[in-house]
């Protein structure tokens, strides 16, 4: 029995609204090992509005509860959508509770981002977003807030729904595409940020960072490094892009 017990429990609370999900856990295990395990709580968002946004938090901390008693070691407040809506201010000061109840550390994926840029030493981003213009204008406001600066950001006019009505491969090729035209849209940027869960980001990073020379963020990619490069967990991660190989 010994040789199945974690030596590491990763909380993750994740939006997961849509009735299909497409491999939980896919991108995670494919950069970190598997005596790492995820254990996963859902929010259960009607959709990424002001409003639906609020609708969710209503389980927020049910499912922090949840996540303490299966005793992780830390927990991401997932979806950066949800984040941007509530605003940094307010994330921040949830995590902050989160900390100060459970004694676990507690992330979400723009802080991870936020810190990822500072530790690359870098400042200026362009955004490769899927996302409606109302919810891109509360996602460059919540970078601007860490102290980056949105040189760029795309736009498709996508709202939860939409984005998950998305096949895998037209979702992945779209978040290719608008890594492409964000790179292209604010070439003074120095980092790109390919932000969502849709459509296994994490599958940008190498075609982007070999073609236009600068290093790509995803959620997952950010909070791997914040949460377990960064803390010692597993070493740095050789063949995923600039952030992952840096200790």
């Amino acid at each position: 029995m010994d040789t199945l017990v974690p030596r590491f429990r990763w909380g993750n609370i994740l939006p997961a609204h849509q009735a299909v999900r497409l491999g939980p856990g896919y991108q995670f295990y494919r950069l970190v090992p598997l005596d790492i395990i995820e254990v996963e709580a859902v929010l259960g968002i009607p959709d990424y509005t002001v409003d639906g946004v609020e609708v969710a938090m209503a389980n927020f901390w049910p499912c922090v509860d949840l996540l303490a008693r299966e005793r992780v070691n830390r927990i991401v407040f997932a979806g950066a959508p949800i984040s941007a809506q509530l605003g940094r201010p307010r994330v921040r000061e949830l995590l902050a509770a989160v900390e100060q109840k459970t004694g676990v550390p507690a992330d979400a994926p723009l802080e991870a981002v936020i810190a990822a840029m500072n530790h690359l030493g870098l400042r200026r981003i362009a955004v490769a977003s899927r996302w409606a213009d109302e919810l891109n204008r509360a996602l460059a406001g919540y970078l601007e807030d860490g102290g980056l600066e949105v040189m760029g950001i795309t736009s498709r006019g996508q709202w939860a729904r939409t984005a998950h009505a998305m096949a895998l491969e037209e979702a992945m090729q779209m978040n290719l595409e608008v890594g492409r035209e964000a790179a292209r849209l604010a070439p003074p940027a120095e980092a790109i940020l390919v932000p969502g869960g849709v459509g296994m980001t994490l599958s940008t990073i190498v075609p982007l960072e070999e073609e236009f020379g600068q290093p790509v963020l995803t959620n997952t990619n950010a909070e791997i490094w914040n949460g377990l490069v960064r803390t010692g967990v597993i070493p740095p991660l050789q063949g995923w892009g600039r952030l992952l190989a840096r200790p």
